[in-house]
């Protein structure tokens, strides 16, 4: 992991410790969270980025088995299997993007000596969400 740079005095503060996951805050309602290190923004952006897959991979694993409704039941037998083949690609796929994404923020944010603001963990994680819907469907010169 990336070390404190040498230019950035008191960086983090000397009475900084990691804000409790997930540290949403509406900046009127409560004290400011901000992290200030690599392990804490990756840490941020991979939760939030397993969970919001696993939101995703949920409601398309519920229309996959809902689509089974009214046909025989010879077609139920192994529809168990649908669920836990999603909970793992989800969380492959999460792990993956949540970690590559939060590393470079992490370093991007430690380089310029900027405190990042819990907020921007969640914000990618959601994009993250976006580029694999879009770049689910077929089309010309896709992503």
């Amino acid at each position: 992991m990336a070390t404190t740079p040498r230019d950035c005095p008191n960086y983090p503060p000397d009475d900084y410790q990691t804000p409790p996951f997930p540290s949403l805050r509406w900046p009127p309602q409560d004290k400011y969270h901000a992290l200030y290190t690599v392990r804490d923004s990756w840490r941020f952006t991979l939760l939030w980025t397993l969970i919001l897959f696993a939101l995703f991979h949920l409601g398309s694993t519920g229309i996959a088995l809902s689509m089974q409704i009214g046909k025989p039941r010879s077609g139920w037998k192994y529809l168990w299997i649908v669920p836990i083949v999603y909970a793992v690609v989800a969380g492959a796929e999460a792990l993956f993007t949540g970690s590559i994404v939060g590393l470079v923020l992490g370093a991007v944010y430690i380089s310029g000596c900027y405190q990042m603001p819990t907020w921007i963990p969640f914000i990618w994680g959601w994009i993250n969400v976006i580029v694999l819907i879009v770049s689910s469907f077929t089309m010309q010169g896709g992503l």
